[in-house]
């Protein structure tokens, strides 16, 4: 497991280290880092190359619901309501408002 959270991190670091030097707007955001830990599994910007779901176009408000209902108990799979756990609620909504943007 914390092979897999030095993996994600690196990944993330190595995303932001990229688009700070690719021209793209220097301001990376918590949400941005958050982001690019679901993008590990979920593919970049969240198109899944495999059987993971895609979260690629998905509206602010279905990602919202759908990781407050992992956080809540309400619906079940094999990692996420662990990952949805560990959020706060607004981390949730900041979370959802970059991967929606991702799909536009």
């Amino acid at each position: 497991m914390v092979r897999i959270r030095k993996t994600i991190l690196a990944s993330g670091l190595v995303a932001l280290a990229a688009a700070g030097t690719a021209g793209a707007n220097p301001e990376i955001t918590r949400g941005d880092v958050m982001a690019s830990t679901c993008y590990a599994c979920h593919g970049t910007d969240g198109k899944s190359p495999g059987a993971i779901p895609s979260l690629h176009g998905l509206p602010k408000e279905k990602i919202v619901s759908d990781l407050m209902a992992f956080k809540n108990g309400n619906r079940m799979s094999t990692v996420m309501e662990r990952h949805a756990r560990g959020y706060s609620d607004a981390e949730i909504r900041e979370l959802a408002e970059v991967i929606s943007a991702a799909g536009e």
